[in-house]
């Protein structure tokens, strides 16, 4: 078992992750245990985790509907009745097992229910593992803005099993690997080199894939928590990768946020390009292992519309000036403010 430290907590990664769980639980002596999951996690995750862990066998289960538009408001409303309902005191201990949603939500519940109560991540699918579960953002989409209300509150530990993932698709699994092809875009030039010799689901997800791409994120929040400068690489691909993802959620589209990511990311590879942040060569680079990968998703004007739209709320914004995380050369990043509303609406034409 890999254990990396963060900040206040650690991480642990592997199979003997729960025995690190049960040795937590006992530690701290929470008053009552809560687990947020959603249908999918309590048919397919719950019974492992029960099992592994006899102490929360007695745990009150919170179950939630799937999905980016249940994240919201109204679903926090939700838990927190149930949460008042069964009498949770400053002493209690929310376990939030799940992917992405879960984690946020949860995690903004925790950090709220009485001005703050613990919860760890036990985190399901790749893209939570790797991205979602780390650094201790929490949020809920407000107004189809993507984590437009939220906290910066660490969890008290994670625990990452890579045995949940043989319950996901190879669309979940794909999902999840844009926030590592990221990571290594704008952190690792040689881990970089490592992924494109990836070509499986099965290579994509490994236990030394995750570990590398959890070390990379964490290295970056311990210096920078609350993304007052270096954190911000972390968003590369996401100013058009969430209003993407918030544009096709308005209109009922099928869309997982890594795909609206990777679609992200070439485009905004493109703007790195225009702005002479990274060379052609890299920008081919970087489309066509991405391409490989990901289908093109098809932007309609309508789309283009909302997603315009959403990019001009985007948290990096200073005032007017539209700001991008974008490659500074594969392996570094810059901030770069200023980027051009024509040089946006070029680049979505473009792809």
């Amino acid at each position: 078992m890999a254990t990396i430290k963060s900040t206040s907590y650690s991480i642990y990664i592997g199979e003997k992750s729960f025995d690190a769980l049960n040795t937590f639980l006992t530690k701290n002596k929470y008053s009552n245990y809560y687990i947020i999951c959603d249908e999918h996690t309590f048919e397919f995750c719950l019974p492992t985790l029960l099992f592994h862990s006899p102490l929360l066998n007695e745990a009150e289960i919170i179950e939630l509907e799937s999905g980016e538009d249940k994240k919201t408001l109204e679903t926090c409303l939700q838990v927190w009745g149930a949460l008042t309902d069964t009498s949770a005191d400053k002493k209690s201990l929310i376990i939030n097992l799940g992917g992405g949603v879960i984690s946020d939500l949860g995690g903004f519940v925790a950090s709220t229910f009485k001005r703050g109560i613990d919860c760890i991540n036990i985190p399901t699918t790749l893209l939570s593992m790797v991205d979602a579960s780390v650094g201790g953002k929490t949020g809920v989409d407000f107004e189809g803005i993507k984590n437009h209300i939220g906290t910066t509150c660490e969890p008290k530990a994670i625990f990452v099993n890579p045995t949940f993932l043989e319950t996901l698709s190879e669309r979940q699994i794909t999902n999840g690997y844009a926030e590592v092809i990221k990571i290594a875009l704008i952190a690792d030039a040689d881990f970089w080199k490592e992924l494109k010799k990836l070509k499986s689901v099965k290579e994509f997800s490994s236990e030394k894939v995750i570990a590398k791409a959890i070390t990379l994120k964490n290295s970056i929040v311990k210096k920078d928590l609350h993304e007052n400068d270096l954190r911000k690489s972390l968003n590369f691909g996401h100013n058009i990768g969430h209003a993407l993802e918030s544009s096709l959620i308005d209109q009922k589209k099928d869309i997982l946020h890594g795909e609206a990511v990777a679609a992200g990311m070439i485009m905004e590879a493109e703007i790195a390009l225009t702005l002479k942040r990274i060379s052609a060569k890299e920008c081919k680079d970087i489309t066509d292992y991405i391409s490989s990968i990901y289908k093109n998703i098809k932007i309609t004007k309508e789309t283009e519309t909302q997603l315009l739209k959403y990019i001009l709320h985007d948290k990096k914004n200073i005032g007017d000036e539209l700001c991008f995380a974008l490659p500074k050369g594969i392996g570094s990043y810059e901030l770069y403010c200023g980027v051009q509303m024509d040089v946006i609406k070029k680049v979505i034409g473009n792809y």
